[in-house]
């Protein structure tokens, strides 16, 4: 080992610790076992869909007020936590996906993918690919008896808002083939890009966090942190016309240090020949993913009636 392997790299206090050697230390997070919520009566289940990887989803399903036929739409959601950490089962995203299930009136599938390094990408990216094929075919009893597939909805905040991206660039691929499912709509929530230089509206820092986090999530990238899988923007990149979703929303905090990115990538699928429509909100004074350390603030609770009326098509 290298004199200097127990290095640090970059230091996330109260999340994760990279270091020079390539190992990464977790700080552990609070989780919540799947039930039945008390206040709002969503109820929630795991579900293993692949053994030998470890993929496994966690479904969240509204309380019905007595009987109706009316199916709900399927929210497939990411988390994020740089492709190193995180859990459909950390409290913070059970809590926001019971919320977003209970105001929304969605049936939503929280996905546990492989984290970096352990597992490099593209395996988040296949893990968040082969759990939206089976949210899209109904193979669950709740999704079969509650979900309507024809109104399927993917989301994720972060890295899970580079998934998003990422998942939507491949079902166009596939939709070609006849292998993708519909999906209506995407939500990107301070969605995790990058890239070698900084772009207007974009510290320097960022460029720098940006650029560490990916070499350990993808250290095989030919581009570094011009790989179009971090980089949608970049020079040969994929065109973005051909995002497989028909509406999206991209949303942003002003004092986060991704917002000049979104912007960007906002901008460049408005102006681009995408046949869809693009919606842009952004969270005055707020830093990045605050509605999840404070979902009960006021902007927290504007962009939830935000992504509620998106789902809605209000």
């Amino acid at each position: 080992m290298e004199p200097d392997a127990d290095e640090v790299v970059f230091d996330a206090p109260g999340y994760f610790c990279m270091y020079k050697s390539g190992k990464v230390d977790r700080v552990s997070q609070p989780v919540v076992a799947a039930g039945v919520d008390d206040t709002s009566g969503v109820s929630s289940k795991d579900i293993v869909l692949d053994a030998d990887t470890g993929l496994s989803v966690r479904l969240f399903l509204p309380k019905r007020q007595g009987p109706s036929g009316k199916k709900l739409p399927v929210l497939v959601y990411f988390h994020g936590g740089g492709f190193l950490i995180g859990s459909a089962k950390f409290a913070v995203y059970h809590n926001y996906l019971t919320s977003l299930a209970s105001a929304g009136g969605v049936l939503a599938v929280s996905v546990d993918y492989r984290l970096a390094p352990e597992h490099q990408l593209p395996a988040a990216y296949n893990d968040c690919w082969a759990a939206l094929q089976w949210a899209a075919s109904a193979q669950d009893d709740w999704i079969a008896e509650h979900g309507d597939a024809g109104r399927v909805f993917v989301a994720g905040d972060s890295a899970g808002g580079n998934i998003v991206h990422n998942v939507l660039m491949k079902a166009s691929s596939s939709a070609d083939n006849g292998g993708a499912p519909r999906i209506e709509g995407a939500v990107f929530l301070h969605a995790f890009f990058g890239g070698s230089t900084a772009i207007d509206g974009e510290p320097e820092r960022a460029v720098e966090i940006a650029e560490k986090v990916w070499t350990f999530a993808c250290r095989d990238a030919a581009d570094g942190a011009d790989d179009p899988w971090i980089n949608p923007t970049a020079p040969g990149a994929p065109a973005l016309e051909r995002l497989g979703c028909e509406r999206v929303l991209v949303c942003a905090a002003e004092k986060d240090w991704l917002a000049g990115r979104d912007r960007a990538y906002y901008e460049a699928l408005a102006a681009s020949a995408w046949p869809g429509s693009a919606e842009w909100l952004e969270s005055s004074g707020e830093e990045h993913v605050f509605f999840l350390m404070k979902p009960e603030c006021g902007n927290a609770k504007r962009l939830m009636d935000r992504v509620v009326a998106f789902i809605a098509g209000a």
